[in-house]
């Protein structure tokens, strides 16, 4: 049976994600999987990485148990904004304290590339933004994108990792919402 993992890192649990990933799980659950949740904005923990790679920060019970799902997980999928460019900040400490080395990747000495501990997993992000796509990809070149896709999952070793670019949502007219509601249904009823 597949393990699918939701992570939602948007910090306001009356967004337009977490209806997003609410819909998601409602369509994976017509599926024969294992399906978890991780809502970062419920999570207990310090985001700063105190010490960089020096000196290990302790982790949070959350924490750990955030990494037990990742490592569990067959598929994750990741609902978030983009807002400046970026991630919330709060999931960009819960990347931080969480993609460590020895959890998801292992430095090689000497090497460029890393042990990729995290080979065998597939991931989709849906990323939510007033950026009209188009904009995002030709004149910044979708840093969000690139900063998270290549940067740490593929980066781990999980790939395939899938795009869903939902935008503008600023002024966003409720039957723009609600399509976009059924594609994520799909999206959940197909795995992807």
């Amino acid at each position: 049976m597949k393990n699918v993992l939701i992570v939602n890192g948007h910090p306001d649990k009356e967004s337009f994600n977490y209806a997003l990933s609410d819909t998601y799980k409602k369509g994976a659950n017509k599926t024969n999987v294992i399906l978890t949740q991780i809502n970062i904005s419920e999570l207990d923990f310090n985001p700063n990485l105190r010490f960089g790679y020096r000196k290990r920060t302790e982790l949070e019970p959350d924490l750990i148990d955030a990494i037990e799902k990742i490592k569990k997980a067959d598929h994750i999928v990741w609902f978030f904004p983009m807002w400046w460019y970026g991630y919330p900040a709060l999931m960009k400490g819960f990347i931080d304290r969480v993609f460590l080395p020895g959890i998801t990747f292992q430095p090689i000495p000497r090497k460029a590339i890393p042990e990729k501990l995290l080979k065998g997993k597939t991931a989709r992000i849906i990323i939510t933004a007033d950026t009209p796509k188009w904009y995002d990809y030709l004149f910044m070149k979708s840093p969000t994108i690139n900063q998270f896709k290549k940067g740490t999952l593929e980066f781990c070793g999980i790939r395939p990792v899938k795009v869903t670019y939902i935008s503008p949502i600023k002024d966003s007219t409720i039957e723009f919402r609600k399509n976009w509601i059924k594609k994520i249904a799909l999206l959940g009823e197909n795995l992807k």
